[in-house]
This record gives C-alpha cells, sequence and structure tokens, in this order.
C-alpha cells in the first residue's frame, strides 16, 4: 500500500550496487519522475540517494497487534443496555474501605516503633501481615486492570494463582523471619543505622 503513495518506496529495495550500475531506470522511477509533484524538490545529491535505502526499514514498517482484539459480537440488540453487574457490598464498598483502612494502619504502624523505640512482637507481627495483605491487594488490582477476563482469562487465573503462591510464601517468610531472627523493625533499624 505505502508503494502505491510513495512509488520510490519500490525502488529502494533493489541493491545499492544494482542502482549504481544499471542504465535503466525502474518503473517506480520512471513513474516517478512522469508525474508531476505538487511541490517542487530540490536536487538531491548522489550521497543522500544512496543513504535512502538505509532508511527503508523506518519507513515500511507494519504495525502489529501485541493482544488479538477483543471478540466482535453482539449479545442481543444494538438498542439493548449494556449489562450491569449485580450489586455486591462485598466487593465494592466494603473491599474499597478495607483497602483504604489497611493503608491507613500502615502509616502509624511503620512510623510507631522507630519514634518510640520500643520493640513490641505484636505489633511487629500486625506490620508484616498488613504488609502482605497490602501488597496482595495491590498486586491483585494489578491483574483485574491489566489482564481481563473477556481477553485473556488462562492468563488471568494463572496470574492469579501466581500472585497467591507468592504470597504464601512472603507470609512463611516474614513468619520465619519474625519468629527465629530479629524482626523487620530491629532488621529496619539495623540497617538504617549501619556505618560502612
Amino acid at each position: 500500500m505505502a508503494s502505491i503513495f510513495r512509488p520510490t518506496l519500490r525502488a529502494c529495495t533493489a541493491l545499492p550496487t544494482q542502482r549504481i550500475v544499471s542504465t535503466k531506470a525502474s518503473a517506480a522511477a520512471a513513474a516517478f519522475r512522469t508525474s508531476k509533484p505538487l511541490v517542487q524538490r530540490p536536487v538531491q545529491s548522489a550521497f543522500v540517494r544512496s543513504a535512502l535505502p538505509s532508511l527503508r526499514p523506518f519507513h515500511a514498517t507494519a504495525s502489529r497487534a501485541i493482544l488479538p482484539p477483543l471478540p466482535q459480537k453482539v449479545e442481543g440488540t444494538t438498542n439493548d443496555p449494556a449489562p450491569v453487574p449485580d450489586p455486591s457490598p462485598t466487593h465494592g464498598s466494603y473491599h474499597w474501605t478495607f483497602e483504604r483502612l489497611v493503608s491507613a494502619a500502615l502509616i502509624p504502624l511503620t512510623v510507631a516503633p522507630f519514634a518510640a523505640g520500643s520493640l513490641n512482637p505484636i505489633s511487629d507481627a500486625i506490620l508484616c501481615s498488613l504488609l502482605v495483605i497490602h501488597s496482595h491487594i495491590g498486586f491483585d488490582a494489578c491483574i483485574v486492570d491489566y489482564f481481563p477476563t473477556k481477553r485473556v482469562p488462562g492468563v488471568r487465573a494463572f496470574l492469579t494463582w501466581v500472585l497467591r503462591g507468592f504470597t504464601l510464601l512472603v507470609a512463611y517468610g516474614l513468619y520465619e523471619f519474625e519468629s527465629n531472627d530479629v524482626g523487620i523493625t530491629e532488621a529496619i533499624k539495623r540497617v538504617w543505622t549501619a556505618k560502612a
């Protein structure tokens, strides 16, 4: 299609040595010379003309979709309203409120151990569990947004199970770190005050 509007594009596909040695003008070049351009172009030097074939890949690239297009089907008639899911308070307002409470609770739990100087294992355990819940909710939101069930149901289910597995793995790792080592608050305190 590009060669219809730009006939020189076909001439650019020939090897440079063939164009230099050849005395015959190609059909595309002849069509280009016989057509009257809307704007007169200045005469280009031989160096610029020989450099044009190297630029051809930038002009002849095709656009390709990363994901296949969504299914093109109409359910019902074109005058039917879009289906609205049934309202669910647990997935709607309760879920939103729970996310905000977890995010708000992380602020004092992160600052309090360092400001007060006390190392309480219960507050440390609550901090770790809220960090795991907060991270799980955030990554789950990314999966829901970028991998819709309508387009890629298998990928979304796989990524959801991978997220659940990593969430359990991180929770177990933090449990081991809290019970068999110094804990997350003390570890951050030691890293913060370490001298090089």
